[in-house]
């Protein structure tokens, strides 16, 4: 009659040996995938940097036809090519009036005035311009906004009345013209016309890039032009 088959028993030995090699292919699996998923990753985000700073110099392009100087991660990406001085934002119509009376020896004189100007109002761009994609937001450093210029449209006179001997000379006229777009220039700048300037330049900027990072408008210390 045939013994029963003993049943085979593995050592202890080959069994800890046996689990310590499963054990340690894993970690070796582990470490080698852990050392090369940053690398794609990281040439995902600098791609994604650089796609960023493509759309802000296409921005710029778009709303001031120049192309900023650009880095990325303090790296320069891009040198500015176009010289601007000027970056006009926005542009509002200001009407302003002037009266000059003078009364000599019983005798008046009377001149008024109204005049309607455009105001534009933007950024001096020879004071600097410079852009920086971060991985946490995006950094555009220019000056403050002021009003870069008023342009005459119309003037009319209102009054224009001559004494019976303080008559209304040239030079009456030439001086209260002159008046008129220092007082366009004053009220536009007492509007927030470049306040207004510096918001929709962040919003153009929003609407163009589509960015999940914040996107940082740094103004320096400069005066603001009055």
């Amino acid at each position: 009659m045939l013994e029963p088959a003993k049943p085979y028993r593995v050592s202890w030995p080959i069994a800890l040996t046996i689990v310590v090699l499963v054990v340690a292919s894993t970690i070796v699996v582990i470490f080698l995938r852990l050392e090369s998923w940053p690398a794609p990753t990281a040439r995902q985000s600098t791609a994604e940097l650089e796609r960023l700073g493509k759309n802000l110099r296409a921005a710029f392009i778009d709303i001031a036809h120049l192309q900023p100087r650009i880095t990325i991660n303090d790296r320069v990406y891009m040198e500015q090519t176009t010289l601007l001085s000027e970056l006009v934002v926005l542009s509002r119509q200001i009407e302003v009036e002037h009266e000059l009376v003078h009364t000599w020896v019983g005798s008046s004189k009377r001149v008024k005035l109204h005049g309607t100007f455009i105001a534009k109002a933007g950024f001096d761009l020879q004071q600097g311009l410079s852009i920086d994609v971060g991985s946490n937001e995006i950094s555009v450093q220019l000056p403050h906004a002021q009003i870069l210029g008023v342009e005459q449209q119309k003037v009319d006179v209102l009054e224009f009345e001559n004494g019976l001997w303080n008559r209304i000379s040239g030079q009456d006229i030439q001086s209260e013209f002159s008046v008129l777009p220092q007082l366009a220039w004053k009220k536009a700048a007492e509007s927030g016309l470049p306040a207004e300037a510096e918001q929709t330049l962040q919003r153009q900027l929003e609407e163009r890039i589509h960015t999940s990072q914040p996107l940082r408008l740094i103004f320096k210390d400069e005066k603001k032009s009055e």
